[in-house]
């Protein structure tokens, strides 16, 4: 039986061991590709951590979410297969799932980026009916995807980009990465939410990346001084670093023109999405965005698991 190297999640409570599986082998309509290069993003290890609804139901279970492979013509693709695994030499795809990747571009450096750039691409694109010369605020903007989040927003065509976040020398950078104004989210609330209102006010988006008592703080300050009730607000739910749930006044969606939805991958038409992931790796293989990989080997898959990334960075497995 012929072998190969992969990573698999063998309990919830630790991280992906290093192990020898049986090599895949493709059923009809299916094909066998190597993989390069596998992102090890927050979800990632929310899913290896059964904490993602993408989560295996049974253990041992293939480790990775997304992958760039090289296809049997020598082409590569990029795929995401969540709750399926891609931490692997090879693995088993549907061709139709497979995302083309232009010659030339960077393995590392596309699965680096895709997932940081994709929520916010998501959400811009395929959930709120945004329009070029809008307004938006990144609630959470000094992690990497909210970091992201700005320059895609200003890439997409934003008139005006509010990062918020609590790292300041982080907000600083972010000025020159696209950031039109920042507001540091502090322990002291009263000057966070007086500092938001004055900034976001009339946003037309939010990015929210936060979620939990922050995000209800952010949430009255902005609908509480924003001078036209009447003009949409789409608040969108991301991520959840302050908490998975939020507590709001029906007052509040009475008196407003507000919206609070979601994106992720269940809110969102598979072929809607394939399409948003074409052009978004056409921008990032063009060097439209960037985050820069951190690079390990698979051997090394619980080093990479261990790893913190530093802001502008992707912890990456190369094959």
């Amino acid at each position: 039986m012929s072998m190969i190297n992969a990573a698999l999640v063998e309990s919830f409570d630790e991280p992906p061991r290093f192990r020898s599986i049986p090599a895949p082998e493709a059923a009809p309509g299916q094909e066998v590709v190597h993989v390069l290069a596998v992102g090890v993003h927050p979800a990632t290890r929310g899913i290896a951590a059964g904490k993602h609804y993408t989560s295996p139901k049974a253990l041992p279970a293939l480790a990775g979410a997304d992958a760039v492979v090289c296809r049997a013509d020598g082409g590569l693709g990029y795929v995401m297969l969540l709750g399926a695994g891609t931490l692997a030499e090879r693995i088993v795809i549907d061709p139709a799932a497979v995302i083309p990747v232009p010659d030339g571009a960077d393995p590392a450096l596309l699965v680096a980026t895709m997932n940081p750039a994709l929520s916010s691409w998501g959400a811009l694109r395929t959930r709120v009916p945004f329009q070029a010369g809008q307004s938006v605020l990144v609630h959470g903007a000094t992690g990497n995807a909210g970091s992201m989040a700005v320059k895609v927003a200003k890439h997409l065509g934003a008139g005006r980009v509010i990062a918020a976040g609590r790292n300041r020398s982080r907000l600083g950078e972010l000025t020159v990465e696209g950031a039109d104004d920042i507001v540091q989210l502090t322990p002291d609330e009263d000057a966070t939410a007086a500092a938001l209102a004055e900034a976001a006010a009339e946003v037309d988006v939010v990015l929210d990346y936060v979620w939990g008592p922050p995000t209800e703080l952010a949430m009255r300050a902005l609908l509480g001084s924003r001078t036209q009730h009447t003009r949409l607000l789409d608040w969108v739910q991301i991520g959840g670093m302050g908490g998975d749930a939020i507590t709001l006044s029906g007052h509040a969606l009475r008196s407003n023109a507000f919206r609070i939805l979601g994106s992720g991958f269940g809110s969102v038409d598979v072929q809607v999405m394939q399409r948003e992931f074409t052009e978004l790796i056409a921008v990032i293989a063009a060097g439209g965005m960037a985050v820069r990989p951190h690079p390990f080997p698979l051997d090394q898959v619980e080093a990479a698991w261990a790893h913190e990334d530093a802001p502008g960075e992707r912890t990456v497995i190369l094959l």
